[in-house]
């Protein structure tokens, strides 16, 4: 698995510790995770293989890190996002508008955490889909464990209100958790964005 790690390290901030540690909230996996995993699985969804053309969509930078419920990092987890592309389409054989889909985004992408049980990718900005606020899907697999499912939430969009899958995380903190300022990286000349997001899980593994 080929890791795109350019810049990497100048956006993940180590300051951004999980603020109060509250436990992110488990989410539905929901009906789009890939039924056949594309051919590229590393950590730029961006760019498919060794493709010149990009995918279409505002730039971000994901990071993060999977913490225990101590603050303990996490290594050797494997983390996996997928989302829909820009024109609201999954790679999914059954999501709707299928004609649209963008073929140069990738879709679906996978980082296994380090020491510092950080991780990265490089995708873009979520968009609206049909009844739900714009997210990204999370799954994080460890040895021993079954795999757990999350979504991250774009901060400001007045969707995040009218979202069913928002509304069932009844604590305001876990709530506010997976919701996050996705923000311009200073002098980017092409509008980049970066947003933080630490998984923090409520347990503390015995084998990481």
């Amino acid at each position: 698995m080929r890791n795109f790690v350019a810049g990497a390290a100048g956006l993940w901030v180590p300051g951004a510790f999980a603020e109060t540690l509250s436990l992110t909230p488990p989410q539905t996996e929901g009906p789009f995770y890939p039924v056949d995993l594309p051919l590229d699985t590393d950590n730029d969804l961006i760019i498919i293989n060794d493709s010149t053309s990009p995918s279409l969509g505002e730039i971000t930078h994901l990071s993060g890190r999977v913490l225990d419920e101590k603050g303990a990092p996490i290594r050797n987890a494997m983390v996996e996002i997928w989302q829909a592309d820009q024109n609201g389409v999954y790679l999914h054989k059954d999501s709707d508008g299928a004609e649209k889909r963008d073929k140069h985004f990738q879709g679906f992408g996978k980082f296994l955490t380090g020491s510092a049980g950080e991780y990265y990718f490089r995708t873009i900005k979520p968009v609206k889909y049909p009844g739900r606020a714009p997210h990204i899907h999370f799954a994080v697999k460890m040895k021993g464990r079954e795999k757990w499912t999350t979504q991250l939430y774009v901060k400001g969009e007045w969707q995040n209100e009218k979202d069913f899958v928002i509304r069932n995380i009844k604590e305001a903190a876990q709530r506010a958790s997976v919701i996050r300022e996705f923000a311009p990286v200073p002098g980017s000349k092409i509008g980049e964005l970066a947003v933080t997001f630490d998984l923090v899980m409520g347990f503390t593994p015995t084998d990481s």
